[in-house]
């Protein structure tokens, strides 16, 4: 009897490939330093990367910058180093197209969003001309998200509670998402990008079908505070971390097709640092990384019971402001490397590449660890996925030549200045200012306009006086005696 209830006590070990990952922290040399990372507290990354480029957003002096770094340029970055700053007020979130290497999208407390064509080679001197200018929201605009399978469509989330769909073929927002009653937090998509799911400051957990901005479901969170959301690829679940009533912070797993209950909560621990999740579908990989602290805790998620199995935890003291993450074809497949985060260190201003490695003996391609992945590619065009179709990824093998960088180049479309249009609601219609900063945005806007139409003024009495000389000239010259 003793025996048997010993057994049961012991703790079940899963057999598990993913067991002994560890994470590894790149050599100073192979860090990027002297980044003077942005001092703003809100809740973004402030970090974009791809197989060619870091971007991190900095700390700069009226409007908002960011810098492109190739990859391969590590060390000491030069106070002086070029950066994309043609924003007027702080920007909040930057994000590359997943299917052109060189583009990336920025947004901005200016209330635009703007995407940026990065040259050959990184930049040579300061970026103020943006590709496309995106006007739309009224107030200042927090996230940014490519669609995932889709080219040229992006989407937006602003402080005026709406979520924009933008076709960049036409460089204009074709769908309007109007369900939130509070800012949004987070947006994540399904793998195919036929959903997406929202956190939201008004305690809501919704999944909507983009299209129509239907709301296919929601869930009132009070006793777990959500904050961050992620879809947990294609096993129909939803991955939310947020706080407990306790104030302890915690994770909860949803089932995307009844969120009236979480099919399971798990608290994590007493800090108070936002937890940043990022899953990994082809390892079925958990990442939690607590913003103001060091750790990055890693789990597996299965579709069976227990559902999550925690494996390890990276740990270091340096404390964490946001991280970037390299895509899937960005990695060392001959070290192991699953996955890599670019961890941002405010205080030494200075970014730390951590890979993620399954430890094997073996130097040949591991198959079992790298499946098929979402490639380069995009499966559908604006005006497919519009119309109503949904693709999944194109898929690609990292085994042999998937450093291949895509064929796509972007043709930004050529616009005039006009009423944006959206649902019926002209989304550039003048929007009372809600906060005093916003009152001060404001009212220097039109200071710099009514200065712009003084000296136009100016410039067109000169051009009058000068007519209408010549005209006194011409009536009083011998020719018309």
């Amino acid at each position: 009897m003793l025996d048997s209830w010993l057994m049961s006590w012991r703790p079940q070990y899963r057999s598990s490939k993913f067991r002994n990952v560890y994470g590894k922290v790149a050599n100073r040399e192979h860090c990027f330093d002297g980044i003077p990372i942005t001092k703003n507290v809100h809740d973004n990354h402030f970090c974009a990367v791809n197989a060619r480029f870091l971007a991190i957003v900095t700390e700069s002096a009226g409007g908002g910058s960011f810098l492109v770094i190739p990859l391969e340029q590590t060390g000491r970055i030069e106070p002086n180093y070029p950066k994309v700053c043609g924003h007027q007020g702080n920007v909040l979130d930057i994000k590359w197209n997943p299917f052109i290497d060189n583009i990336i999208a920025s947004c901005s407390e200016d209330t635009s969003v703007r995407i940026w064509e990065i040259p050959e080679g990184g930049l040579k001197r300061n970026m103020t001309e943006a590709l496309l200018e995106l006007h739309g929201h009224s107030r200042r605009v927090g996230l940014v998200e490519w669609h995932p399978t889709t080219n040229n469509i992006l989407f937006s989330a602003g402080y005026d509670y709406k979520v924009l769909i933008w076709n960049l073929d036409v460089g204009e927002p074709v769908k309007m998402i109007d369900c939130h009653t509070d800012v949004i937090l987070c947006m994540s998509f399904n793998t195919d990008g036929s959903l997406l799911t929202t956190t939201c400051k008004d305690k809501k957990l919704r999944v909507i079908e983009p299209r129509s901005g239907r709301v296919l479901q929601e869930a009132n969170c009070k006793n777990h505070r959500v904050n961050r959301v992620v879809f947990l690829g294609n096993m129909k679940r939803l991955l939310t971390t947020g706080v407990s009533r306790w104030n302890t912070r915690q994770i909860a797993l949803w089932d995307q097709e009844d969120l009236s209950m979480p099919m399971i909560e798990e608290e994590i621990d007493g800090l108070s640092g936002l937890l940043f999740p990022f899953y990994d579908a082809d390892t079925h990989m958990l990442y939690l990384a607590g913003k103001g602290d060091g750790n990055i805790r890693y789990y597996e998620i299965s579709t069976e019971k227990p559902y999550l199995s925690y494996l390890m935890e990276f740990r270091s003291p340096a404390p964490q402001k946001g991280l970037g993450v390299m895509p899937k074809h960005g990695l060392d497949v001959s070290a192991c490397e699953v996955f890599r985060f670019y961890k941002l260190v405010t205080l030494k201003g200075l970014i730390e590449p951590i890979s993620m490695i399954v430890p094997r003996r073996s130097d040949s391609y591991q198959e079992d660890i790298y499946p098929m992945t979402p490639g380069t590619e995009p499966a559908l065009t604006p005006d497919e996925w519009l119309g109503g179709i949904n693709r999944d990824p194109v898929l690609m093998s990292l085994k042999e030549g998937y450093k291949k960088s895509s064929k796509m180049v972007f043709k930004a479309p050529i616009k005039e200045k006009k009423s944006v249009v959206v649902n019926g609601i002209d989304l550039l219609e003048n929007v009372p200012p809600r906060t005093e900063n916003e009152l001060l945005r404001m009212f220097f806007r039109q200071q710099d306009e009514i200065r712009r139409l003084k000296e136009e003024l100016a410039q067109k009495d000169i051009r009058i006086r000068q007519l209408q000389l010549e005209l006194k000239n011409l009536r009083n010259s011998p020719k018309n005696c």
